[in-house]
């Protein structure tokens, strides 16, 4: 995948809880980026095999809403992403974001 700017934010977000479930409207609103960047970067990351993907139980819904779509980090897009995120600390084009996640 291409380092860009909505690449790092999304990475920033997801290393900064590597082994846990993420959704797609947290990790909007949690990097600052459009729906419309964030779901087809997941998309590419599930083709590359970074992420696997599942669905909440509606058993364990407590409030009425449909059941979310989760993505969890593989060993491969913990490394994948752990790389271009140290890579941008150095990177004078990432200046300025938030990339405190280790």
């Amino acid at each position: 995948m291409r380092k860009t700017r909505s690449l790092i934010q999304v990475a920033a977000v997801l290393m900064a809880e590597p082994t846990g479930r993420h959704w797609g409207y947290d990790l909007i609103k949690r990097s600052g980026e459009r729906s419309a960047v964030v779901y087809p970067m997941l998309t590419k990351m599930l083709a590359e095999g970074w992420m696997t993907d599942g669905w909440e139980d509606p058993a364990q819904i407590t409030e009425k809403r449909p059941p979310r779509r989760y993505y969890e980090l593989t060993e491969d897009g913990k490394r994948e992403l752990g790389a271009a995120l140290r890579s941008a600390q150095t990177d004078r084009r990432f200046s300025g974001l938030n990339l405190g996640w280790a």
